[in-house]
Parts: structure tokens; sequence; C-alpha cells
């Protein structure tokens, strides 16, 4: 009877492997389709439709733009720090909504997200993540100014303003178009308990437990240590996020510009020091573009197309414009001029990408050491090279170029994922309020602090694995109402800068009504819109 029962949970077990690994298999193939446009071995497109929908959208706005996110990007640095904004509608200041949303984009991208990037798709994936970063920025500002234009007013007074790409989904194209609206929704939500908290929980988590064992103060072993830092995360997340976007936008603006500038610092600090082979560096990112390059354990492994859709798959993970995340946080800026807050969002994504990515990725072209990549013990010259996975690439080039590199990533990191756990929170309570009305913020609150803890516990290899999939589901619908609504977002920015140049800069955009009566006179009575004359789309 023992072997009998033996042998029946061995086969119990057995099939719940091929199980999670057929689970898995599929995930890992219809998210190399979407990114990579390959269905397992075979190719069914030469790069996947979301990228060609992602840079497609970006390009085709740019170009509508006539460039205008590149003209008048030092513009837009000058009017983050324009003042004025106290008396007029909104939740937080348009630095605060800005901070917010580099918050959700400042995250793991920007180091394990660049070191994956490099060794899948070469050193050329890093010209891709800047090409997706380029036309990103006509994307971001597209759907930010959309976010301040078409917000909406809570009635029950538990969030002054509400917009985002379900709003203006809703309010610009109309009800016909709900179904849209919903379609993104279900993907924030998705996407914002997969990626923006479990995997940011079970990363720091993970990353602090490891460098406070190395130092002896904990096991690194014990479900005990986990619990422990996962509480305490889960205690400090909710007396931020309890305070609705107030509170978020102001620790947001405190802390996420300090991690910044300190981890730009130290990395220029560390390029310094290994000047001589940054110029390499450069030249291997535009030698990638024509030929293939080595991967881990140096051979030919990185074609070109691997570059591509790496390179725009991680730059999305990074700066997310056009997956209609960051415009969430934008839309409760302080302001009357969507065009100005729409500019103020352009400098989101070439801080996260431009700046921040490029010194993560020159750190890991320039560093050298000696990096181990097989069982016999053999060295290479440089991390990514080695066979490493992730963030173990960016710790390895930072310990074997600084004392305690190690150590300072991984304190970067948390940083990094506590504020990605703040931001993202906010894009899914006004997701649910949404679907379900403002009062489903309080439980949503409730729920994303539990998440927060049951990640700290967690192995989310799956949830990373999907990842790719929640931020398409997300991105493809805004990037289709960005298409349909390209018409307005031309419109209202020629106006705006015709006023620029007959120096009525005072433009008096109401961004409390946005629309004509039609799709708000459908709204089930959950917010107020004021009428105002629909632009053409």
């Amino acid at each position: 009877m023992y072997q009998e029962s033996t042998a029946t949970e061995a086969a119990s077990t057995d099939g719940m492997t091929a199980l999670y690994e057929t689970v898995v298999g599929g995930i890992e193939t219809f998210s190399d389709f979407l990114w990579g446009g390959n269905w397992g071995d075979q190719v069914i497109l030469p790069v996947g439709p979301i990228t060609i929908l992602l840079l497609g959208t970006g390009l085709y706005l740019m170009i509508g733009l006539r460039f205008m996110p590149l003209r008048q990007l030092p513009r837009a640095f000058r009017s983050i720090f324009t003042g004025g904004h106290d008396k007029e509608d909104g939740a937080i200041s348009p630095f605060q909504a800005l901070a917010t949303a580099l918050s959700g984009q400042v995250g793991t991208g920007n180091l394990a997200g660049v070191a994956t990037a490099i060794t899948l798709g070469g050193p050329a994936a890093i010209f891709w993540m800047w090409i997706t970063a380029l036309v990103g920025m006509a994307s971001a500002y597209g759907e930010s100014m959309l976010a301040v234009r078409y917000r909406e007013h809570p009635k029950d007074g538990n969030s002054s303003v509400a917009g985002g790409p379900m709003y203006y989904i809703r309010n610009g194209l109309g009800r016909s178009w709900m179904w849209l609206a919903v379609l993104f929704a279900v993907g924030t939500l998705f996407s914002a308990l997969a990626t923006g908290n479990m995997i940011q929980s079970n990363s720091l988590t993970n990353g602090l437990v490891t460098a406070l064992g190395n130092g002896g103060l904990m096991d690194p072993d014990a479900m005990s240590s986990k619990m422990i830092v996962g509480a305490i995360l889960a205690v400090v997340t909710f007396i931020v996020i309890i305070g609705g976007i107030k509170s978020i936008g102001s620790v947001a603006g405190r802390v996420v510009p300090a991690m910044a500038v300190t981890y730009v610092l130290v990395a220029l600090f560390t390029l310094v020091i290994n000047i001589g082979e940054v110029p390499a560096a450069f030249m291997s990112i535009f030698q990638g573009l024509f030929e293939p390059q080595a991967a881990a354990g140096g051979f030919l492994g990185a074609s070109i197309a691997a570059g591509i859709r790496f390179g725009v798959e991680r730059g999305l993970f990074s700066n997310e414009a056009g997956q209609g995340s960051a415009p969430i946080a934008h839309a409760a800026a302080r302001t009357k001029d969507p065009v100005q807050q729409g500019k103020i969002a352009m400098v989101g994504t070439f801080l996260d990408t431009m700046v921040i990515c490029t010194m993560t990725a020159l750190v890991i072209l320039t560093v050298t050491g000696d990096f181990v990549y097989n069982e016999a013990g053999e060295t290479i010259g440089y991390a990514w090279q080695a066979g490493l996975e992730g963030i173990q690439v960016t710790q390895g080039a930072y310990a074997s170029a600084l004392p305690m590199g190690d150590w300072y990533i991984a304190l970067i990191l948390a940083f990094f994922a506590f504020t990605t756990i703040l931001g993202w929170s906010y894009y899914g309570e006004r997701a649910i309020a949404f679907l379900g009305g403002e009062k489903m913020v309080l439980p949503f609150r409730l729920v994303w602090v539990a998440f927060v803890f049951i990640g700290a516990l967690q192995q989310v290899d799956v949830i990373w694995r999907l990842g790719g999939i929640a931020n398409a589901a997300m991105a493809a619908p805004n990037l289709i109402a960005l298409l349909l609504l390209s018409g307005a977002i031309f419109k209202i920015t020629k106006e705006h800068d015709a006023k620029i140049v007959d120096g009525s800069l005072d433009v008096d955009y109401d961004a409390s009504a946005h629309v004509d009566d039609a799709p708000a006179a459908e709204a089930d009575g959950e917010t107020e819109v004021k009428p105002e004359d629909k632009p053409e789309s």
C-alpha cells in the first residue's frame, strides 16, 4: 500500500510538473509572438505586432507633431518648475505628477531590464531602446495631454480628478468604444498586481534578505526572514498609499529625484574610472545593428531581430511610453493646460531611458573583470557575456568596478522597487474605480497591501513571464486610442503653439470639462463632466 501511495504521489507530481511546463511554455510562446513575431520555431512576422504598433504609433505621432517633442524638450524641462499651480484644477503639482509617473517608470527595468536586453539581444538592443524612447516621447506627450484634456471629477469626492486612457477612450471616442476602455482597465489591473506589485515586492525582499544574510544579520534561507521584510514593506506601503495620490505624490516628489540623481552620479563616476572602455561600448552598440554579436559565453547568439525585439520590449518595460500608465498620474496634475502637462510627461520618458537606462548600459558594457561563465571555471571579461541573468549582470559589473558595488545595487533596487509599488498602486486604483466606482478604492488599497506581503514570500517566475503579455494588454488598446484621437492631439497642439507665436501663452483650456454632453451623459452618474466643444478627431 505504501509503495502504491508513493507511486501515485509521484505520478501526481509528474503530472503537475508537466502541466506547469505546458502553461509556462504557452505563455512564453504567446509573449514571443507579441513582441518578436515568432510562434515557437516558426517566424510569423519579422518583428512582433506589439513592436510594430508601438514604434509605428510613436513615429506617426512624432511626424504629425512635426518633431515637436524633440524641438521643445528644453522648454519642457523648464516648465517642470513653473509655479502658480496651487489654485488650479487637480490634486498634485505638475512636478509631483511627473515624480509619481517616474516612480512607476524608474524601477527594476532600469537595472535588470537593461541587462536582460543586452544579454538576449546584444549591445545593439540599447540602440532600439533609444529609438523606443525617442519616438515614445511623442506617445508620452499625446497620452498625457489627452489624460488631462478628458479627465473627470468623481462626484463622491474620494478623488478630486480621475483620468487616463480609459477616460479619454470613453469621453473622446464615445460609448461605442467602451469595450476598449474596459479592456485597458482590466489589463491595467492585471499588470499592476503582477508586475507593479508582486514582482517588485519579491525583488526587493530577495535583494534585502540576501544582503542582510551576507552581513550575518538574518538567515537568507529562512521563510521567517522574508516574512519580516515583507511585513515591514507592507506596513510602509499602507502608510503611504492610504493617503491617496496626494500622499504618493508627496513621497515620490522627495524620493524619486534623490534616488535618480544618486544613481546617475555613481554611474558617471564608474564610467570616468573606466573611460578608456567607453568608446568601444558605443561602437559595440552601433556595430550590432548590422551583424550578430557575441552573447552569453561569447558565442554569436544575438541576431539583429533579437536586438530589435528585446530593445523595444525592455524599453517599454522601462519607460512605459505608449503603455498608458504614466498618463494616469499626469491626469492628477494641477493645471488647466493639457499641452504643457503633456510636454512635462515627455521629460519622464527622456530621463528614464536616455539618461538612467543609458548609464546602466554603459556600465555593463565598459566594466571588465574575471566573470566565470562555465562549470570548468573559465572566465570572460564582461558580466553580460558570463551567462548571468537580469540583475546579476548589473550587480556583477558594479561589484567589479566599486567596493561593495553589489550592496549598492541592492539598495538602489530596493528604492526603485518600493517607489514602483507606490506609483502602480495609484494606477490600479484608478482602473478599479473606473470599472466598479470610487467605492472600490479603499478595498483595493487593502488588497494591494496584502499582495505586497504575498509577493515577498512567493517565487514569481511565472508572473515575470506574464509581464510581457500584461504590458501588451495595456499598450494595445491605448495605442489604438492614440491613433484614433491623433486628430485631436494635432489640433490642440497646433492651437497651443499658435498662441506661443502670437504671445498669448495664457491658454485657458478648462481641464475639468474636456468633452461634450454625449458620452458623459451615459456615465451612470459616477462622474461630472462639464460641456465643451469636442475636438475634431
